[in-house]
């Protein structure tokens, strides 16, 4: 089973492998192996209880110092791409800011466009009113001769 890498879009560190890896189950397996290495040692006569014990507490304490330093690490990478993104959002809200700015332009033109077409067809109607009445006009001229 594979877990996803803390990093998206760059190449992994070997650092960044180092901690995917603490992060995964063959990281649980194997220390659990060392574990019960560790205590089969002393089981077994091999190692004494106090030897194995501060071998181990001591392995486990350098172990935490160090995941301590790679969750650091990682906060400090995540805090990174986080401000990354905030950057990109910013520019992306300015964005969409200056088209919202741009429709709205664009319907006022469309209002005035609109208002001038409502004003030509006015003038078209009166016209085609007078151009009728003009016909009207000439149709009973000639009947009337």
């Amino acid at each position: 089973m594979t877990t996803p890498a803390p990093t998206q879009g760059r190449e992994q560190t070997p650092i960044d492998k180092l901690i995917i890896w603490i992060g995964s189950i063959s990281s649980i397996v194997v220390h659990t192996i060392i574990f019960i290495f560790f205590f089969a040692l002393s089981l077994f006569g091999v190692m004494s209880w106090q030897l194995m014990l501060l071998v181990l507490t001591t392995t486990v304490s350098l172990e935490a110092i160090y995941l301590a330093i790679f969750i650091q690490l990682t906060v400090n990478r995540n805090a990174r791409e986080l401000q990354e993104v905030s950057e990109d959002i910013d520019e992306i809200s300015e964005d969409i800011d200056e088209i919202g700015e741009d429709i709205d332009e664009m319907s006022e033109e469309d209002e005035r466009d609109s208002a001038t077409r409502a004003r030509q067809e006015e003038a078209l109607d009166v016209l085609t009113n007078d151009v009728r009445r003009v016909l009207s006009d000439l149709e009973a001229l000639k009947q009337s001769r």
